[in-house]
């Protein structure tokens, strides 16, 4: 059984105290649907060592092999299935004050992924696919202060850099676009909205799973110049890392 607690220091100084796995599973089984569909968008605002997230990623990981499977097969073909779980990890987010624990929950969801994607992949494993999925990681598992909305530094203090993350998704065949936002104006939902575009639609779960938030509401509107739209490219999603920070 994993511990809930690492020291008392860390409780006196952080809170820090880990959901058991039971309580996890209680709670995400209170949004089960969401959990089991493969693009549905999580945050944890304090995801600790990523007792959430990895439960998230292997329902949705069990919902991306089901997406996989063609009709009259059994097994799911290794590249819808390798399209799907990137999906899978791009819809998961985590902020945490302590970089050790934004560490470890990185290369535990990494984890997870890579042993269901080479079990399933086999000789067609794909060593670009593996690296980008370790950059969307690094993109969407941030160090940082989910109150203040604000980058941390070593000693878990806020700088004045905004946290920042990025939503991804597939526009057309194997490209994936990626679309970076600031937090705080992502949340104030302060865009500029386009008359042609979809209403914004949120969701939210926190009165029922704690901290966990879905991030459905991420705009599907143009954004407007307020600085809250950073960045944005389009490249095959096996090539994501190479645009870089």
């Amino acid at each position: 059984m994993a511990k809930q607690v690492k020291s008392r220091q860390r409780v006196a100084d952080h809170g820090e105290v880990f959901t058991a796995e039971r309580e996890v599973n209680a709670m995400l089984n209170m949004v089960k649907p969401e959990t089991e569909r493969v693009d549905s968008r999580f945050l944890e605002p304090a995801c600790g060592d990523g007792n959430f997230l990895s439960e998230i990623l292997r329902r949705k990981l069990e919902a991306a092999k089901k997406r996989a499977i063609p009709p009259r097969r059994k097994k799911p073909l290794p590249l819808e299935f390798e399209k799907q779980s990137v999906i899978a990890v791009a819809s998961i987010y985590g902020v945490d004050l302590l970089i050790d624990n934004v560490i470890t929950c990185r290369n535990r969801l990494y984890e997870i992924w890579d042993k269901e994607y080479t079990e399933i992949c086999k000789k067609e494993v794909n060593e670009d696919c593996q690296e980008a999925v370790r950059f969307i990681l690094s993109r969407n598992i941030v160090c940082g202060n989910a109150l203040s909305m604000k980058e941390v530094d070593e000693n878990g203090n806020d700088t004045a850099e905004p946290i920042v993350f990025s939503e991804w998704a597939f526009v057309t065949g194997n490209n994936m676009q990626r679309k970076d936002y600031r937090f705080d104006k992502l949340l104030a939902g302060e865009y500029e909205p386009d008359p042609g575009a979809k209403k914004k639609k949120r969701k939210s779960v926190e009165n029922e799973v704690g901290q966990m938030n879905l991030l459905d509401f991420l705009p599907e509107e143009k954004p407007s110049d307020e600085g809250e739209f950073l960045t944005s490219y389009i490249a095959n999603y096996r090539r994501v890392q190479d645009h870089g920070e």
